[in-house]
C-alpha cells in the first residue's frame, strides 16, 4: 500500500506491480491495474483525501469468482 502525498493517490497491490499490463479507469477516481490474463492485481484511488491521522486503516473484502 502506497500513499503519494504530492499526487494525492492511494495505491494498493494484491500482486506483483511488475506484472501490470493494462489499467482501466472505473469511475469515481478508481483505476484498476491488471495483468496479461486480465486479473486485477491492484488499484489506485485518485484524489485520495485523508484526515490528518497517524495511521490509515483500510478494510476490503475478497470474493471468489
Amino acid at each position: 500500500m502506497f500513499f503519494d502525498r504530492e499526487g494525492n493517490t492511494l495505491t494498493v497491490w494484491f500482486g506483483n506491480p511488475q506484472d501490470e499490463y493494462v489499467c482501466e479507469e472505473t469511475g469515481d477516481g478508481i483505476v484498476l491495474m491488471k495483468n496479461k490474463a486480465g486479473e486485477v492485481i491492484g488499484f489506485e484511488k485518485l484524489n485520495f483525501a485523508r484526515a490528518e491521522a497517524k495511521q490509515l486503516k483500510v478494510a476490503f473484502e475478497t470474493v471468489t469468482v
